[in-house]
């Protein structure tokens, strides 16, 4: 992997060097042709507008790299450092990835992951407006805002619907069917579902855009003398929702294990006040609520298959059975110890009647607590059990339980970690060394062409440091699962939530430190539109049928519309 990258890297140098050569060579050649007629010379000029003036000098990135002011050069230019800026995060990501294998989540998967994620992107901001002159980084600097913006807008509608077309699955009952895709392209019959944190995730986005709003103020109060002081309040929140959110994302394995328990008992115990229900030879509480001592003390009778006056592990073992437990991945002999741990309070391994009526009226009272609808007169009776059962079966779904999915150990962690600290240097290492490169061939693509910086790296740049992050949420998406799905798009949210407030915090630190000037109303219109609208769609619903890819795919031309039209018909900027 290392040789193939490193002579990747040499080949490339090659043919940039040789194509910047080739081109100069061939214009000094026409320069120097004397004899050329008329007619030749006025399609020469047509092409010199096109591609430059090739005696115009440009100045080398490191004093050796290759730059030109052509055009067409710079195309080439962009294109060669945006594959090495895409290598650098293919690199970041396997990487990341192999720690992840290693240490597993917590501090890795919710501090460093996040961050590297978001490493290219902050690299290119960085050297955006870091370097030059205040006039020059100011120029500059609309590069870093171009990717800032494209990079968010590109994740949540291309990205984000595209892995809605792709993971499709049929719809029933408000819920997409694992792996079962009959219904086409129905815009209505198929989409994809979540989990409960994806909602989470969403929501987290859409908060994530607070700094844009207290940084733009100034401009919608049309106050010029507290710019400086906006830029470096946004840069202060922006940089402590940026510890909140790694902190929740290292914390967040621990919430999830206690969220899913707590499912779990609620479940558990439903399931179990239904099945004795059923055996009962009448209600489990009175009209009054109260446990029925009577119909109690009967059930454990008829529990009580040797009639010793007590439940063993065996007679509580035979209850459980028929539960199906498996729909929250627990086994016979969990149930039994849960069993055991609520009901034998005299922890003698024994149920005791009297134990037992204590056990099933606190889960009575706990059943009548939960968020089902309060029961009617009888409470206890096999409806209102039946309906908490079915509703804690649904909620422990969408919490996305992978309990029961086997963790591979890894086979030489030393090797491993050798590997992936390997492939973080590397990554970085490229990242750092040809982000100002390719800025500077943006500039002079955007110089040649009089197309605006801005719209370059909005469109192009994203392609390169998002397109690890793209294939790997695609590639999760095709496997068609709520699983994958809600693995998918919390990645998506989370990179935006990254770029709102790792990449803000970068581009907010160069504007005050610098000096420089905060002008960018309309992208930053763009970028509240496109996360609170996701953010918030996306936070109040779990199931999201193919209509919604549509809309998520028309709000980039519209972005792109909306920034041109604020700038360049109304002036904004």
């Amino acid at each position: 992997m290392y040789f193939k990258a490193f002579l990747t890297l040499f080949i490339l140098f090659i043919f940039s060097g040789s194509a910047y050569s080739r081109h100069i060579g061939l214009i000094s050649d026409g320069l120097r042709n004397s004899e050329i007629d008329h007619q030749n010379f006025e399609v020469f000029r047509l092409e010199q507008n096109f591609v430059g003036a090739g005696t115009e000098s440009c100045e080398q990135s490191y004093g050796f790299l290759p730059c030109t002011k052509t055009a067409l050069g710079n195309v080439f230019l962009v294109l060669v450092y945006g594959y090495l800026m895409f290598l650098a995060a293919m690199y970041l990501s396997s990487g990341s990835e192999l720690l992840l294998e290693i240490l597993g989540p917590g501090l890795i998967g919710g501090l460093f992951l996040p961050v590297l994620g978001a490493l290219p992107d902050a690299m290119l901001i960085l050297v955006s407006g870091i370097s030059g002159s205040t006039a020059a980084a100011q120029s500059q600097v609309s590069v870093g805002m171009g990717l800032l913006a494209g990079s968010t807008v590109m994740l949540i509608t291309v990205i984000w619907g595209t892995c809605c077309i792709v993971g499709k699955c049929d719809i029933q009952d408000s819920v997409a069917v694992d792996l079962k895709d009959t219904k086409g392209f129905s815009l209505t019959g198929s989409g994809v579902s979540t989990d409960v944190w994806t909602r989470y995730a969403a929501t987290i986005m859409a908060v994530s855009v607070t700094p844009f709003v207290v940084v733009q103020l100034p401009q919608l109060l049309h106050s010029t003398s507290g710019r400086h002081l906006a830029v470096l309040i946004a840069l202060i929140i922006s940089l402590t929702l940026l510890v909140s959110y790694c902190l929740y994302q290292v914390f967040q394995p621990w919430i999830q294990r206690r969220r899913l328990a707590y499912v779990k008992h609620k479940h558990f115990i439903s399931g179990v006040l239904k099945h004795l229900r059923m055996r009962a030879l009448g209600r489990l509480c009175t009209d009054q609520g109260a446990p029925n001592i009577e119909v109690l003390e009967k059930l454990f009778k008829a529990i009580d298959e040797n009639e010793d006056g007590y439940l063993s592990r065996s007679e509580l073992r035979a209850l459980v059975v028929g539960l199906r437990l498996e729909e929250v991945n627990l086994n016979e002999s969990d149930a039994v110890e849960k069993l055991m741990k609520d009901f034998d309070t005299s922890h003698d391994q024994l149920v005791e009647p009297s134990e037992f009526i204590a056990g099933v009226s606190k889960w009575l009272n706990e059943a009548r607590g939960s968020n089902a609808p309060p029961p009617e007169s009888g409470a206890g009776t096999v409806k209102y059990l039946g309906d908490l059962h079915e509703q804690t079966r649904t909620e422990h779904y969408f919490l996305g339980d992978q309990s029961d999915e086997s963790v591979e150990a890894v086979e030489n962690p030393r090797s491993t970690a050798t590997k992936a600290v390997l492939l973080l240097l590397l990554g970085t290492v490229i990242a750092a060394v040809f982000a100002d490169p390719l800025v500077d061939a943006v500039n002079n693509f955007s110089s040649a062409t009089t197309i605006p910086s801005f719209f370059v790296s909005f469109v192009a740049l994203p392609l390169a440091t998002n397109s690890s992050e793209a294939v790997s949420a695609i590639i999760f998406a095709s496997r068609k699962k709520l699983r994958s799905a809600s693995l998918t798009f919390s990645e998506l949210y989370g990179a935006v939530s990254m770029n709102n407030l790792l990449c803000l915090s970068v581009f907010l630190a160069l504007v005050y430190i610098r000096g420089l000037t905060w002008d960018f109303s309309s992208e930053v219109l763009v970028i509240l539109i496109v996360c609170v609208v996701m953010g918030v769609f996306a936070s109040v619903r779990i199931t999201f049928p193919l209509w919604t890819s549509l809309l998520a795919f028309l709000l980039y031309p519209f972005s792109l519309a909306l920034v041109y039209v604020l700038d360049y018909k109304f002036g904004w900027s």
